[in-house]
């Protein structure tokens, strides 16, 4: 069984080896031209010190004084044979290098790309450390093995040449190499049937490790006041110890093997010197020949190494890829279709959901999905706000990203101006639609470039336009260096209703014509919140203003008395539809949850007041908000 796996991790890796060849062959050509003038430079160096020896050395101390002349072809023959080693040595490091870069920028350019095709459901079942370490250590494992490959393949080359010399030189020579190269690659082989279990654990407690690592930081929020430290130190400790052993385990083997494959062309020059005497005694071979040969097995124990270190590579390499090839063969993408919305339109979007199924894939292949919508159907008018009301779990987030195709329905159609939103290419889909999410994501760097997002056409005054109607402008002006204000990484010196607000102007700064809100004011003071689907709803068509329809997930009663219709969803299915006062009056179960979010938002302003500045609603507006 272990020689099958061995075979196979053997059999794989050169596969992984002949994909890079495929991809970079120019590249490739030049490092192996570097290296096989390397190889071709040591055997010739070889010969050459050893006719120094015999030619000039030896016969100058049987004379008893030194050619000048001899002496100098001599020197000038070994420093031209110097300089193109030094020329091959550079072609390939430098090709090899170049190859090994290029391969792994390239790769983690494909598996981010990858990432960002699959669906979000894809996402929910992979870790973030996880996907960190696929686009990172796994890439680079996977083409680790190329920094030496150049140098493998030359000395082969070189090894061929070797024995070829050593047969023309004396066939009693040329058996001990015969012996010795075999044996050193046999070891090499073994090497690395041994190294590839344990290579292959550390590749993936890499990952592992860099899970946890990802997880404690990413919820440091939770594990602080939850007193967790301790236990999580413990679980990272756990699984880095668990890493640190497979990793001195893969020391101590090459421990084991290093000296072995240093001695052995060592034993090789040694048998090549006994044997060499009883041929010089029999006068079969030359001082210089023998030079040559000793010298030859002496400048070759580092090349023959190089073999060994791509085999010792492989099952890290090939222990990477495996991972990587897991992300760029999964499937469950979802292609963009070839239909645009009219580009001259410029009011607001229709979006319409007809008898809309859902289930999310299980997690494990066997079982099935648990199915979020059920005959789901309403309609969003031009122009108009829908309030999305339910219990948790009802399903209104699946109906927001079903709304922006974040994911695509098992059965039933959701459209905007009545094209279905899977024939919609991706630039007519984006341009149309914007979801602002429940948690909201601040990049690491300006206000400005949060919000813009290098949007052709987003220029400033767009900017400060969404942040008015975001009810973000005062707080932004108030910034230290306004616009220019670095936020920090997910926005962390900004309070979560600014955050909140940010988001929220970043999507209406890309003017769409169906602006989404999955409860995506949550952090806001509700006045505020108000005011800000008020003004969108009263602005609407003004100059940089978007004239969208909105849909928004509501829990608040200020923010579902200004929707045109309430939608009220019940174990992802429509129960009822009408607006505010309507559903008050008629369902039960829509009065009993529009109260107790109420009383739940009472409770919650008086143990921790919100931390936004509250705006004024705009005239007219009071009594609407309030009935």
């Amino acid at each position: 069984m272990a020689s099958r796996t061995s075979r196979d991790v053997l059999v794989r890796g050169l596969r992984v080896l002949g994909r890079a060849v495929r991809e970079q062959p120019r590249i490739f050509a030049v490092a192996v031209v570097g290296s096989v003038l390397f190889g071709g430079m040591v055997i010739a160096s070889a010969y050459v010190v050893g006719g120094v020896v015999g030619e000039v050395v030896v016969p100058s101390i049987a004379r008893g004084q030194v050619g000048v002349g001899t002496l100098a072809l001599a020197a000038a023959a070994l420093f031209g044979i110097s300089v193109l080693r030094v020329v091959g040595i550079f072609g390939r490091r430098l090709g090899a290098g170049y190859m090994q870069y290029r391969l792994q920028a390239a790769y983690r350019r494909r598996v981010t790309r990858r990432y960002l095709d699959l669906p979000v459901a894809w996402h929910q079942r992979n870790s973030t450390g996880t996907l960190l370490s696929n686009a990172n250590s796994d890439v680079e494992a996977a083409w680790q093995p190329i920094a030496t490959l150049p140098f493998a393949v030359g000395t082969l080359v070189m090894l061929v040449g070797a024995i070829v010399s050593l047969f023309a030189t004396d066939w009693a020579l040329a058996m001990v190499g015969l012996a010795v190269f075999p044996a050193l690659f046999a070891l090499n082989v073994v090497y690395s049937r041994r190294m590839a279990p344990r290579q292959a654990r550390a590749q993936r407690l890499r990952g592992e490790v860099s899970g946890i690592a990802h997880e404690s930081f990413d919820g440091a929020l939770v594990v602080k006041t939850m007193g967790r430290e301790a236990q999580e130190t413990a679980r990272f400790a756990s699984r880095a110890g668990e890493l640190r052993d497979s990793l001195i385990a893969v020391g101590r083997l090459r421990g084991v093997f290093d000296p072995l494959l240093e001695a052995l062309p060592s034993l090789g020059t040694l048998a090549v010197l006994v044997v060499g005497a009883f041929r010089l005694r029999q006068g079969a071979i030359s001082v210089a020949e023998l030079v040559s040969v000793a010298f030859l097995f002496t400048v070759l124990a580092f090349p023959v190494r190089a073999i060994g270190w791509v085999l010792a590579e492989l099952p890290r390499s090939v222990a990477g890829w495996d991972r990587v090839r897991r992300v760029l063969d999964a499937t469950g993408e979802m292609p963009y279709g070839q239909r645009v919305l009219d580009p001259a339109a410029s009011g607001p979007a229709t979006l319409t959901f007809t008898d809309v199924h859902f289930s999310y894939p299980p997690a494990e292949a066997h079982q099935p999905g648990a199915q979020v919508l059920g005959e789901v159907g309403f309609t969003v008018p031009a122009g108009r706000t829908v309030a999305l009301v339910g219990p948790t779990g009802a399903g209104k987030s699946t109906i927001a990203s079903l709304a922006v195709r974040l994911v695509d329905p098992d059965s039933g159609t959701v459209e905007l101006d009545g094209v279905d939103v899977r024939e919609l290419t991706a630039a007519s889909l984006t341009g149309t639609a914007a979801l602002v999410a429940q948690v909201p994501f601040v990049f690491d760097d300006t206000v400005r470039a949060n919000i813009a997002l290098d949007r052709p056409g987003v220029g400033d005054e767009d900017v400060w336009a969404a942040l008015r109607l975001a009810e973000a402008d005062g707080f932004v002006a108030a910034l230290p260096d306004g616009l220019d204000t670095m936020v920090g990484e997910r926005g962390t010196s900004l309070s979560g209703g600014q955050r909140q607000r940010l988001t929220l102007a970043r999507a209406l700064a890309g003017r769409p014509r169906l602006l989404v809100l999955d409860d995506a004011t949550s952090a806001v003071d509700p006045r505020v919140e108000a005011a800000i689907l008020a003004g969108l709803r009263s602005s609407a068509g003004e100059p940089g203003v978007p004239a969208a329809s909105i849909l928004v997930v509501a829990y608040r009663r200020a923010t579902i008395a200004l929707a045109d219709e309430v939608i009220y969803v019940e174990h992802g299915r429509v129960v009822a539809r009408g607006t505010h006062t309507e559903l008050l009056a008629t369902v039960p179960g829509y009065a009993d949850l529009v109260t107790a979010y109420e009383q739940a938002e009472v409770d919650r302003t008086q143990e921790r007041p919100y931390d936004d500045e509250v705006a004024p609603l705009p005239s007219g507006l009071e009594l609407e908000v309030d009935r």
